[in-house]
């Protein structure tokens, strides 16, 4: 752990037991996971406090808090994410404020043996009815538009990750094809979706129900980026204790289990959308991976809050994400991973097509 983080860590767990009139001994904080969130467990109350670290949206603290609490309380009508318990404003204490959530007794996913269970908790959010008032949650006109637009601000950071000149070649071909894919007029179903569904974001309680723990980027856009999320490389292979390689046949598994487990006018409109918007999520992930490496040697926040500092972060977790991205953005990674949909194999995408 380094210094930074283990006083960050010491100062959240003393506001939190100051807010919640609890021991400090009640408040174990869980091994330093993610890049975004501190989690701590508050004895033995069945509940969870998740601090953020910082907005990965760009949200200023406030209106960050709004934002993932309502992502929890949407999400949680599908039976598979934790309920919402509280929110802790944010303060002088806690500058991010806090929300207080279920503690999933659960493990992690085991791939790929619980492709099916995933499947069946994304279709379960995907299934749930559109509300009438959508805000504070992202809804925006076209949602592949604007995920495009998420990509290519991201994209901006290429020019100085020192990527290899084959690596930044690729990339770029990719994005004037996704550009392309936004030329016609045609769009996917909305939906509530995850917009962070890859596997390392999941637990598995004892009934086998996946339940999806990490909320804070839901939206209403397209269910086809969830399911290229759960199952891209870049994906499968970024967390420690859910880590696998999937093959062809294993994904295309993966979707006949979502599939079969939505409503037929979901699954016929979604169906085509699988191999453009698989495309189109990686772009989103290996730029991430870009902006990623230019940005984790700073310790002032960006703009409203977002920050990849590597100071906010153990040392450990650091150096595994710094491994996942030069893994990702290798030319021969990214060769391997755009045979996907190169044309010599579309059976990744689509059970149709495999037989």
């Amino acid at each position: 752990m380094s210094k930074a983080s283990g006083t960050r860590i010491e100062a959240v767990c003393g506001a939190l037991a100051e807010r919640l009139g609890a021991a400090r001994d009640m408040l174990s904080p869980l091994p330093d996971s993610g890049l975004a969130h501190d989690h701590v467990r508050i004895g033995e109350t069945g509940a969870l406090a998740r601090v953020p670290k910082q907005s990965q949206l760009g949200l200023e603290a406030a209106a960050n808090l709004e934002y993932q609490a309502a992502c929890f309380e949407r999400a949680a009508a599908s039976g598979h994410a934790p309920r919402l318990h509280d929110r802790l404003a944010p303060g002088a204490d806690l500058p991010m404020g806090a929300l207080i959530v279920d503690l999933i007794d659960g493990r992690p996913l085991s791939l790929p043996d619980d492709l099916t269970a995933m499947a069946e908790c994304l279709a379960a959010i995907h299934a749930l009815p559109l509300p009438v008032t959508r805000s504070p949650l992202k809804d925006p006109g076209d949602p592949l538009a604007d995920t495009f637009m998420e990509i290519m601000s991201q994209a901006v950071f290429i020019a100085g990750a020192g990527l290899d000149p084959d690596a930044e070649s690729q990339i770029r071909a990719e994005l004037q094809a996704a550009g392309a894919t936004l030329a016609g007029d045609a769009r996917p179903p909305r939906t509530l979706i995850a917009f962070d569904a890859h596997p390392g974001n999941y637990l598995v309680d004892a009934q086998g129900r996946a339940i999806l723990v990490d909320l804070e980027k839901a939206r209403y856009g397209a269910a086809a980026f969830d399911l290229a999320h759960a199952t891209l490389y870049t994906s499968t292979t970024w967390d420690v204790d859910s880590q696998a390689v999937l093959d062809r046949a294993q994904v295309a598994a993966f979707h006949r289990a979502w599939l079969g487990a939505v409503s037929d006018a979901l699954a016929s409109a979604t169906e085509a959308w699988l191999l453009p918007l698989r495309r189109m999520m990686w772009l989103w992930s290996v730029t991430w991976c870009a902006k990623w490496r230019v940005q984790s040697g700073g310790s002032v926040a960006g703009q409203n809050n977002e920050n990849w500092s590597a100071e906010l972060s153990e040392d450990a977790l650091v150096a595994h994400v710094a491994g996942r991205v030069d893994d990702y953005l290798d030319p021969e990674t990214i060769a391997r991973v755009r045979t996907d949909w190169d044309g010599t194999d579309t059976g990744v995408v689509s059970p149709a097509l495999t037989g």
